[in-house]
């Protein structure tokens, strides 16, 4: 299965920035930080705009925090952004400006966690690692395992399971960015394509019947409209769009609950994504 599904993917793997040759390890970095869950069409215009103004880890490590956080706009969950912003410092401190090119140095920055820093490893570097994000744990489920859906997290488990299928560490990173391809565009949560699967032979939940899942559900996501979010949001798009620092009285006009507002602003200061800079002015960071 492992060549079927190599074989599928180049041919059938979507053509995107990050997967084009000569693209840095910088930027595959940024790219995985601004994938995390935000949809691919909305990451690229975002991306290539990034990495123009930023190609380097130097370029950003010299730039105000703040620009990093006005750069992020409406990518959601911008505290990525800060923490972009610290892999940056930290790797011109510590790296002599070149991303780490190893899973534990990868742990080690700030913001980084078990699949950014394995994706790097193994998409910008080659590293033969397994690489579990949600597309792979469900093609796992339904191939190996005969399940309709992969139910709830364990890293441990999930990271053998995939490492049980990796070929030799020439192809594996092939291999791992191809099962999360046939994962996102075929072997999808809702309506997968199973005749158009290249590994539909040997799939166990096909064999069996397709039976329907009868695990734990996944909880599902609380709705954005009227949530901290949206609010931490309004109060944030007034900061990036303002040339300086704004009095309280323009956060006020933002969002109308007052409740809401404040305990949102409390949230984005307690993050380092706001500052106070004086009574009742607030600005983004330096």
């Amino acid at each position: 299965m492992q060549q079927e599904i190599i074989d599928w993917y180049e041919t059938n793997g979507r053509n995107l920035p990050w997967r084009q040759p000569g693209f840095t390890p910088w930027g595959a970095l940024v790219s995985e930080f601004m994938l995390q869950q935000t949809p691919v069409a909305r990451v690229i215009p975002r991306l290539e705009e990034w990495l123009e103004r930023w190609p380097t880890p130097a370029a950003l490590a010299a730039a105000p925090a703040g620009d990093a956080v006005r750069a992020w706009a409406n990518l959601g969950y911008p505290r990525r952004a800060l923490w972009l912003h610290a892999c940056a410092v930290t790797i011109v401190r510590d790296y002599s400006g070149n991303v780490p090119n190893d899973v534990d140095a990868l742990l080690a920055l700030p913001g980084v966690g078990s699949y950014t820093a394995r994706a790097v490893a193994v998409f910008a570097f080659g590293a033969h690692e397994p690489v579990v994000d949600t597309n792979i744990r469900r093609v796992i489920a339904r191939h190996t395992l005969g399940q309709a859906e992969p139910g709830p997290p364990r890293e441990k488990a999930d990271m053998e399971a995939m490492r049980e299928l990796l070929p030799e560490p020439t192809i594996s990173p092939t291999f791992n960015i191809g099962v999360m391809e046939l994962g996102a565009l075929v072997c999808t949560a809702r309506n997968p394509q199973c005749e158009a699967c290249p590994i539909r032979a040997t799939c166990a939940w096909r064999t069996a019947g397709y039976p329907e899942y009868e695990g734990a559900v996944k909880a599902r996501q609380k709705k954005y409209e009227g949530s901290d979010r949206q609010v931490r949001g309004a109060i944030l798009a007034v900061l990036r769009d303002a040339p300086s620092a704004v009095h309280r009285s323009a956060i006020d006009d933002a969002w109308p609950d007052a409740a809401g507002r404040g305990r949102a602003l409390e949230g984005l200061l307690q993050d380092g994504l706001v500052v106070l800079e004086e009574s009742d002015i607030f600005g983004l960071p330096s």
